[in-house]
């Protein structure tokens, strides 16, 4: 049965994981630096995710120095063991996944830990990707009549994606990302983002954390969450989660649905109430069923959950036992 609350953890659900309340967690900040600033804050908060230092401080500066720890840990391992077997050390970057339903957060949360993972001496070249790039075009979304499911899981080129997490592994360089324009609701023809071996890459989505599945092409199980050192689940409740959502489609009508080039142009006519009621009516026919179906469920594959309130700060903090 699916929980309609999706914060509460029940005992099978929380045994994987330390529980760690946000006021403990907020304690652990002492020991890190925050090279970030209020404005750093503002630029980097994703539409309708409100954010302040505050919150950065307690939630994102702990949780960027455990990652710094485990990348450590990677790469140490990785010294040992190449040095045990006689092969070169060869370094490839450590992946970090970010999962999460629409309007949780996921931008804010993946932009946030870029600038300050880019910060550390460690690590400076941090690069950060959204499977949004990997959707399929609308108009092959339309040929194959499923463009009312953008978003799903099948609605994105999975093998490309694939491809990439595999070269990335490899150390291959200049590799070529798609461009998605969140303003016409599609991938841009021709043009590409360079990701180019970074030391850390971000991968953020709703559904990159799904379980493997047999390749089309090799009969193989590959997932992209394979090719992860560390994720990340941004949790809330459903009905938290649809509030941000319809607050996101209100800030959109002010501003892109006046793009001529949006493709919610035609709604920008509508008015406050009609487009809270369109808002509703995407959410349960299409985010809805796709967060119960393919998203909640792989809550419990993270490396870190991070259950977020009503007001969108972090309440508590799951992290899987080692």
């Amino acid at each position: 049965m699916h929980r309609k609350n999706s914060s509460q953890a029940d005992p099978c659900f929380s045994g994987a994981y330390v529980q760690i309340p946000a006021a403990k967690w907020r304690s652990l900040a002492a020991t890190t630096e925050l090279p970030l600033t209020d404005e750093d804050v503002r630029r980097l908060a994703a539409l309708g995710d409100p954010i302040d230092i505050a919150q950065a401080d307690a939630i994102y500066r702990p949780l960027s120095a455990l990652m710094q720890m485990y990348a450590k840990s990677t790469r140490e391992l990785l010294h040992e063991s190449t040095d045990f077997i006689g092969f070169p050390e060869s370094r490839t970057p450590w992946i970090i996944g970010i999962a999460g339903s629409v309007a949780v957060g996921k931008s804010t949360a993946a932009r946030l830990l870029r600038e300050l993972m880019s910060r550390w001496p460690q690590t400076p070249n941090v690069d950060l990707i959204t499977t949004d790039g990997f959707l399929l075009p609308n108009a092959k979304l339309t040929e194959l009549g499923i463009m009312h499911r953008k978003g799903f899981p099948e609605s994105y080129d999975r093998r490309a994606l694939l491809d990439f997490l595999h070269d990335v592994k490899s150390g291959k360089p200049n590799l070529q990302v798609p461009v998605y324009d969140h303003v016409t609701y599609d991938i841009v023809p021709d043009k590409f983002i360079t990701v180019n071996q970074p030391q850390i890459l971000i991968v953020e989505g709703l559904n990159v954390l799904q379980p493997p599945r047999a390749s089309t092409t090799d009969g193989e199980f590959r997932a992209v969450s394979d090719y992860f050192d560390f994720s990340i689940y941004l949790d809330a409740a459903e009905a938290d989660l649809e509030k941000w959502y319809l607050q996101r489609m209100l800030a959109l009508k002010a501003g892109a649905f006046a793009d001529s080039r949006s493709f919610f142009r035609k709604y920008a006519n509508l008015s406050e109430q009609e487009v809270l009621a369109m808002g509703r009516e995407v959410w349960r026919s299409v985010n809805l069923p796709n967060l119960r179906e393919h998203i909640a469920p792989t809550r419990s594959r993270a490396t870190v959950i991070l259950s977020k309130a009503t007001d969108h700060t972090v309440k508590e903090v799951f992290l899987r036992r080692l």
